[in-house]
């Protein structure tokens, strides 16, 4: 028997009985089996159609829910040897003291930050038990806001007493001054201009930080009017914070006063969130020069000279953009290049413009992709006892009475060495969608990941077979025909050639004639008749 040629060899391979027969795809070889059509066939069809409708059916749904992109959330106890020691900032309540302000200080700020009349000047100076202006007195012809509250603050060196880390004695010069919309205050444990942060290796009170401080309620400003900024209380605003993120004391913070020992027992969250489109997270620093409006997302061109994107720094930035645009100078807790606003443009512009947008929550910030949170417990006891207020009397050459109103003990610890990580995971990964295909391929089709090639291959036949196939039996046809049309040509133009006597002719050999003959066979015919 003859073998098959190629052209043979593709047809068996695109045929689909030869396919099904091959083919691992369960039920195939028995839809398209030899022979006629049985009730058998039609069932075995049926069941076939059935089982790929609700295989591709179930892949859709999963494909559906994963493009849904949902996560979890897991939150797992961890125990660490050292952790790293929380940035604390503390602000006395107190903005400005009554023995630094000065008459140019009342012509300047007085109506926009007391709420003063040029003409109560006089009376708010008798007050403060400061003389009035002397006759000719000239305010200055310029004046910074920043500068009076770095003046007229508190200074840490007059609030500290006593201030201890871990046993180790420590002083002003670990804390850092920095402005907040409550005026200057300090923040112990920074970081700032690339210095080493504090770690404990033990929880519990002792291991952290324990400070004694003077609020200095002499120094307090006598409220003169009811105003929306007056306060009625004495103490400090402490806000236990990351290094990341700026404080955000006046409304974050929580009150210590004096009379009391406060102890807070921190425990370190750190959060983990998803970028879009799982979450809403973002990593993006934001840039206080930009101008944008306060609901524009992150610029990411911003990133260059921006600090770590945290929720609390990315409100600030959004509420400098909107002061700075719509008053033209920034409040001096606020970062960036505009000009600090005059007391004037803080009472007309700024001040309100900050309380409307803070009201409202016009800025758009999601959550930072990495952060950490400090979650606290708080407990106090009263201090000076009986026994130790003539001590510490003695000891601060004070009063008693003066000891019991302005001493005041915050002692910040971790209450244990482990923290809780909150995590956001994908619900539904790439890894289990293709699992999940893969066994509903199994159960309804019976097929894996090698059918599929399988299936491929035989389409790339059946391409090969029907499509290119009838390209190039057509162009063998056109091919053949001119063929046969220059044969016809060339044997009418030699049974035109004339017969020459030229003498014997040598004999010619004789031609094989087979029953088909072909152009070179023709060839020889005519020349053997020439």
């Amino acid at each position: 028997m003859k073998p098959p040629g190629p052209e043979e060899a593709r047809q068996r391979a695109s045929d689909i009985r030869v396919f099904a027969s091959s083919c691992t795809l369960h039920g195939l070889g028995h839809v398209f089996g030899p022979g006629r059509l049985t009730v058998r066939r039609g069932l075995w069809a049926v069941a076939m159609l059935l089982s790929v409708a609700t295989f591709l059916y179930q892949v859709a749904e999963r494909v559906s829910y994963y493009q849904e992109f949902h996560h979890q959330t897991a939150l797992e106890e961890r125990e660490s040897h050292q952790l790293t020691f929380p940035a604390v900032t503390l602000c006395n309540i107190n903005p400005l003291r009554r023995s630094r302000l000065t008459p140019n200080d009342l012509h300047w700020a007085g109506p926009a930050l007391l709420g003063l009349d040029p003409a109560e000047h006089t009376a708010f100076l008798r007050a403060l038990g400061r003389p009035p202006a002397p006759p000719g007195f000239m305010p200055s012809p310029t004046f910074d806001v920043a500068q009076l509250y770095a003046r007229a603050g508190h200074t840490l060196d007059d609030m500290l007493l006593d201030c201890r880390y871990q046993g180790q004695q420590c002083g002003p010069e670990n804390f850092t001054a920095i402005f907040t919309r409550m005026g200057q205050c300090y923040t112990f444990n920074s970081g700032a201009d690339g210095a080493e942060l504090l770690t404990t290796t033990k929880g519990g009170t002792g291991n952290g930080l324990e400070i004694m401080l003077d609020v200095q309620q002499e120094e307090y400003l006598p409220m003169w009017k009811d105003m929306e900024e007056t306060l009625l209380e004495v103490g400090i605003r402490v806000q236990i914070h990351s290094q990341e993120e700026p404080p955000l004391v006046d409304q974050l913070g929580f009150g210590v006063a004096p009379g009391y020992q406060t102890f807070v027992a921190c425990q370190q969250q750190q959060l983990s969130f998803l970028p879009p489109p799982w979450g809403d997270c973002s990593s993006v620093s934001l840039d206080p020069d930009f101008e944008p409006e306060p609901s524009d997302p992150p610029d990411p061109r911003s990133t260059s000279s921006s600090p770590p994107y945290s929720l609390m720094g990315c409100r600030l930035v959004c509420e400098t953009r909107y002061v700075a645009r719509k008053c033209g100078c920034r409040m001096m807790h606020m970062p960036g290049g505009a000009p600090v606003c005059s007391p004037q443009q803080h009472k007309d512009c700024a001040s309100a413009a900050l309380d409307a947008m803070q009201r409202k929550d016009a800025c758009a910030c999601p959550n930072p992709c990495a952060s950490t949170r400090y979650a606290k417990e708080l407990s106090m006891v009263r201090i000076p006892s009986r026994a130790a207020a003539r001590y510490l009397a003695r000891k601060f050459n004070r009063s008693e009475a003066y000891i019991a109103e302005n001493m005041l003990v915050l002692d910040i610890f971790f209450e244990a060495l482990n923290y809780e990580a909150v995590e956001q995971k994908k619900a539904y990964e790439m890894s289990a969608l293709l699992g999940d295909i893969g066994g509903q391929m199994g159960l309804f089709i019976g097929a894996s990941l090698l059918t599929i090639l399988e299936i491929l291959d035989y389409l790339c036949e059946v391409f090969q077979d029907r499509v290119l196939g009838y390209f190039w039996n057509r162009r063998r046809s056109q091919r053949h025909s001119s063929t046969n049309l220059l044969q016809e040509r060339l044997g009418g133009h030699r049974s035109q050639v004339p017969h020459l006597s030229l003498g014997p002719r040598p004999p010619t050999p004789p031609c094989a004639v087979t029953k088909t003959l072909s152009a070179s066979h023709r060839t020889c015919y005519l020349v053997t008749r020439l």
